[in-house]
């Protein structure tokens, strides 16, 4: 029997309520509850002097909700405002700032005190990862997950570990790209990333039915991807590489927010469309005091396999130019291929299906420069410290 909102509802009744409500059921803290399928997602709002000790609550209707027929997994996320000026508490339980950063948002005064970043046993705020490194666009269709996975493929050559974290809430391409479907263990309150190449792999996608609308608000998301981080078994990692969904919404505020990103990595296509939204996403990690560890040029040129003739079918060298204009490093090029495509829409990236094609190749020296610049401490510019007002 399918698991309904009533269900939900019914087993929150006997879980105490933040507000002095009879019940969590019957509380306004707690938010619009979402049921997809046997897997369940809600928050619950409290006061900030409250979040702490509101851990327990969120505990126990987790295991409320868990214990439902049907119910196979359950997100539950603490969200709470704070005033302004107000210090924020550590952990941050405070909802992610909203993704327009030039509304209330300012340098901060000089010798005010920066926020604190969370640090974890590892530095990164994860424990057994060395480095955090985010690989993103300013817009969809440049291929960012494909250069993701490949980058992620390329270090694990060079003999490094590597985990590869599908943080793209809305549209998980990692599952199709690794032909990965399965659903993770759980051991505990952990759950054991699936693994593909040699890499520790963890989507979204693992955790939804295939074609599910994922309608989720700033806490949901943020909920989703602090589990995906903190509650999966990473072991120990030279380097996590978070396939980050284009634009710069919640979760690329929750991620700077959450743990210490090494630095970021964006994607561009040559052409000046591309580029203007790769300026916004290298605006906001610096914003967010991300450094921009490079820039990487997808879609390069085109290389016909028929007569050889050699094509820029976007442009040629607008990230290059673009990167030199923003004082960013420049990794490289990746060609227009019908290989990378094909190799993954089957589920088997070219790095791993073609490890000696100059493609992979070019893979590669990309990722090469990536790990030296994480390796020697030279990462892009360092961004101002800002503070946020709500």
């Amino acid at each position: 029997m399918a698991v309904t909102e009533d269900d939900i509802r019914r087993a929150l009744a006997a879980v105490p309520a933040p507000d002095g409500a009879p019940s969590l059921a019957a509380s306004s803290s707690l938010s619009k509850i979402a049921v997809m399928g046997s897997r369940v997602i809600f928050s619950i709002d409290v006061a900030p002097e409250q979040a702490a000790g509101a851990e327990t609550i969120r505990r126990a209707a987790e295991a409320a909700v868990k214990a439902v027929p049907g119910v196979s997994d359950v997100l539950v996320a603490l969200t709470a405002e704070r005033a302004p000026g107000s210090a924020p508490s550590t952990p941050p339980p405070a909802k992610p700032a909203s993704p327009m950063m030039a509304r209330g948002s300012r340098e901060a005064p000089q010798g005010a005190a920066p926020q604190a970043r969370p640090q974890g046993s590892s530095g990164a705020g994860v424990p057994g990862v060395k480095h955090i490194v985010a690989v993103a666009s300013g817009k969809g269709g440049v291929g960012k997950s494909t250069t993701a996975a490949n980058l992620a493929l390329s270090l694990q050559r060079q003999g490094l570990r590597v985990g590869l974290m599908d943080a793209d809430v809305y549209g998980p391409s990692v599952p199709t790209l690794f032909a990965l479907h399965s659903k993770p263990e759980v051991e505990g309150r952990m759950m054991k990333p699936l693994e593909a190449h040699g890499l520790k792999i963890m989507s979204i996608g693992f955790l939804v039915d295939a074609g599910t609308a994922m309608i989720w608000r700033g806490p949901m998301v943020m909920s989703a991807l602090t589990q995906m981080l903190n509650e999966v078994s990473w072991g120990e990692l030279d380097i996590l590489i978070v396939d980050m969904p284009p634009g710069t919404g919640d979760a690329q505020l929750t991620m700077a927010q959450r743990v210490k990103l090494s630095g970021a990595v964006i994607v561009s296509t040559p052409q000046d469309l591309a580029l203007a939204d790769a300026r916004r996403g290298v605006a906001m990690f610096r914003k967010v005091d991300v450094p921009i560890l490079g820039i990487v040029e997808n879609m390069s040129y085109y290389d016909c396999p028929n007569c050889g003739h050699h094509a820029h079918l976007f442009g040629h060298g607008g990230a290059k130019a673009e990167a030199q204009a923003m004082g960013a490093p420049f990794l490289g090029e990746i060609p227009l291929a019908l290989d990378i495509r094909s190799t993954s829409d089957a589920g088997a990236p070219i790095v791993a299906s073609a490890p000696d094609s100059s493609y992979a190749q070019a893979y590669g020296r990309i990722a090469e420069s990536l790990w030296k610049r994480l390796s020697t401490g030279a990462p892009g510019r360092t961004a101002p410290r800002i503070v946020i007002e709500r």
